[in-house]
C-alpha cells in the first residue's frame, strides 16, 4: 500500500495572508489524520512565509500518524530539528524569492555538509530524506552520505506539455525509483502531483509514501479536508 502524506503549507498561507490565527494548519493536520493520511508534513522556512515554529511543536505532540518536517540545510533549521525531534526529516533546497521549492538538492556538491548534519538528526533519532531530482549520480551520492530516503522531484513530469514528455519524465522517475531500491534507500515522492496526473506515477512500483500539499489543499477549499483527503487516497493503489 502507498501511503499518503499531507503537507499543510498552504493552510498556514491562507492564514498569514491575514495575519490572523485562522485557519490553523493544526487543526488541518487533525482532519488529514481523521481521513486516513500516513503522515502530516511541513515545511519550516527560513522566512517563515508560511508554518510557524508553533506550528511544529504543536504538530509534534498532536499528531497521530507521522511528522515529516521539510527544511534547508540550515544550522537553525538542523538545531530545530534536533530539539523537536520529528519523526522524518526531509532536506531541500531553498530559495528567498522561489514561490514554491524548484528543483532537487545537489548532494554531490553538498555531501560533506549533509554527510555531517545527516548523521547528526539520524543519531537523534530521525529519519532522514533527501528531496532530489530523478537522476542516478544523485541519487547514488544519497546513499553514501547516509540518507535513509530519497524524495523523488516529480516537478518536471507534471510540468510536461506533451505526451511524449511525459513519458520520457515518467521514465526518469521509473529508472531513479530502480536505482534507489537496488541502494538500499527508501523511496518517496512528491512536487506539482495532483488528482489528475497522480496516476500514471502511482503506478510505478517501488515509491513508499507520497508527499503532497496544494492540490489537497486547494481541493479542501471547496469539498472540505477530509473529502479531499479521502479522495486523493482513492486514485492510490491499496496493496
Amino acid at each position: 500500500m502507498i501511503k499518503l502524506g499531507v503537507n499543510v503549507d498552504h493552510v498556514a498561507t491562507l492564514r498569514e495572508a491575514r495575519g490572523i490565527n485562522e485557519p490553523d494548519p493544526v487543526a488541518a493536520a487533525m482532519l488529514a489524520e481523521l481521513a486516513g493520511a500516513h503522515g502530516i508534513t511541513v515545511h519550516l522556512r527560513e522566512d517563515r512565509r508560511h508554518i510557524q515554529d508553533r506550528d511544529v511543536e504543536l504538530l509534534k505532540r498532536t499528531v497521530k500518524t507521522r511528522l515529516n518536517l521539510e527544511m534547508a540545510l540550515a544550522d537553525e533549521m538542523v538545531a530545530i530539528a534536533l530539539k523537536l525531534l520529528p519523526d522524518s526529516v526531509t532536506l531541500v533546497p531553498e530559495g528567498r524569492q522561489e514561490l514554491t521549492t524548484e528543483g532537487g538538492l545537489d548532494v554531490l556538491m553538498l555531501r560533506q555538509t549533509l554527510k555531517h548534519k545527516i548523521g547528526l538528526l539520524r543519531q537523534a533519532g530521525s529519519v532522514v530524506s533527501l528531496f532530489v531530482e530523478p537522476d542516478i549520480e544523485q541519487i547514488k551520492a544519497s546513499q553514501r552520505v547516509g540518507a535513509d530516503f530519497i524524495e523523488i522531484h516529480t516537478g518536471a513530469y507534471c510540468e510536461a506539455t506533451t505526451e511524449v514528455e511525459r513519458k520520457e519524465q515518467l521514465r526518469r522517475i521509473e529508472l531513479a525509483i530502480s536505482a534507489a531500491r537496488k541502494l538500499g534507500l527508501g523511496v518517496n515522492a512528491g512536487h506539482g502531483l495532483n488528482y489528475q496526473n497522480i496516476g500514471p506515477v502511482a503506478a510505478l512500483p517501488g515509491i513508499e509514501e507520497f508527499n503532497i500539499g496544494h492540490s489537497i489543499v486547494g481541493r479542501a477549499v471547496l469539498v472540505g479536508m477530509e473529502r479531499a483527503v479521502r479522495e486523493m487516497l482513492q486514485l492510490l493503489p491499496q496493496h
